[in-house]
């Protein structure tokens, strides 16, 4: 008696299952999202002042800059001196730790710049920075 061999032939191809490897990959992404912390663009270039005891600021996440010719930018708006307050509660409703940096221009008006960092410190920031350049001119 012959004994017969069934062979199965298998209509899909086995494979890696990728699935699990996917749902990971997805939830590492939604978590560097949440977890990351975005710096808010002033909107403007200045040219900063130089000091040679400047030290880079870690925590810089609200810049607010004052050009040459008076206007003040947030978050890639110009705005007004009586609206600095409002924007900067605003951006801190985001970013509650965050440091405000005001990068003024070095030939600014150095009373509006005081007025901005006035109405910083009014909109309840304990830390406001003013940025400078390192080194030489």
């Amino acid at each position: 008696m012959r004994m017969r061999r069934h062979h199965y032939q298998q209509d899909e191809d086995t494979g890696i299952d990728l699935t699990p490897m996917l749902d990971v990959v997805f939830i590492m992404l939604i978590f560097f999202i949440v977890t990351s912390s975005f710096i808010k663009e002033s909107g403007v270039e200045v040219q900063r002042p130089q000091a040679d005891t400047a030290s880079p600021q870690d925590k810089g996440n609200i810049l607010i800059a004052v050009t040459a010719d008076g206007q003040i930018w947030i978050d890639k708006k110009a705005v007004d001196v009586r609206s600095v307050r409002a924007h900067v509660e605003r951006l801190r409703v985001d970013q509650p730790e965050g440091v405000v940096v005001v990068q003024a221009d070095r030939d600014a008006r150095t009373g509006l710049v005081v007025q901005v960092m006035d109405q910083a410190r009014q909109a309840g920031v304990t830390d406001v920075a003013l940025a400078a350049g390192t080194g030489a001119p």
